[in-house]
């Protein structure tokens, strides 16, 4: 099979990602979620999804939608299309689904997933980590990762234009 073909594999439709999460528990894997908008992929980005990674057997990366990201973070983003944002999470290797979703949140996705571990970043109170109480309710776990400091997408954004 193609590199190609085998990265485009991994993206998978909403209505089955609750099946496949489903296969992998049932052969024994912990299965690690987050999410995010991943719009212009960085250092940072790849810190803590490997990080992320480590904490199970297979990953799921909830990717917001373009619609889902200008709605979070206004009219001029994303900067990069979810199509390509899709292709750069399944390129990694550490990552073994990418699946949309248009919501504001992830709840609605962490719901279907039933994920073993909910990982976001430590900017966040882990009991305030949307999906907290599905994940907890099933004996799951909710981790924090260290972000790498000074390096964010806005950072890189405003470095472009000059602004900082």
């Amino acid at each position: 099979m193609r590199h190609i073909d085998k990265i485009l594999n991994k993206i998978v439709r909403r209505s089955e990602i609750a099946g496949l999460a489903e296969k992998w528990r049932n052969e024994g894997d912990r299965i690690v979620f987050t999410n995010g908008c991943f719009d212009l992929i960085h250092r940072g980005h790849i810190e803590y999804l490997s990080r992320a990674a480590d904490l199970g057997q297979r990953m799921i990366v909830g990717l917001n939608t373009d619609a889902s990201v200008t709605r979070l973070k206004g009219e001029s983003r994303p900067v990069v299309d979810q199509e390509s944002r899709a292709i750069l999470m399944g390129a990694f290797e550490f990552v073994d689904a990418v699946v949309y979703f248009d919501e504001d949140t992830p709840y609605e996705l962490i719901k279907e997933v039933q994920p073993d571990v909910l990982v976001k970043g430590s900017d966040y109170n882990v009991e305030d980590i949307v999906g907290y109480d599905i994940v907890i309710g099933r004996g799951g776990s909710v981790e924090t990762i260290n972000l790498v400091e000074g390096i964010s997408t806005t950072v890189l954004i405003e470095r472009i234009k000059g602004t900082k």
